[in-house]
């Protein structure tokens, strides 16, 4: 199974680090979407508390098409 993308999530940052963000996410070749994805994501895995987390998910299991 793959992680739905269908949720939207909204922030508010400052400007000034938001530029910054964008400017290294695009010199690594990767959208800000991706990288806030993939730290999202070991987040969770980080911070279960011992909750049941599904198989694409757990550490070590499939990766999302983002290669996180």
């Amino acid at each position: 199974m793959v992680e739905n993308r269908t949720a939207r999530l909204t922030l508010l940052i400052d400007p000034v680090k938001k530029r910054l963000f964008e400017e290294i996410c695009a010199a690594q070749d990767l959208t800000p979407s991706q990288v806030v994805r993939r730290l999202i994501r070991q987040y969770v895995i980080d911070n279960a508390g011992g909750r049941e987390l599904p198989e694409w998910l757990q550490a070590g299991g499939a990766r999302g098409e983002d290669g996180a």
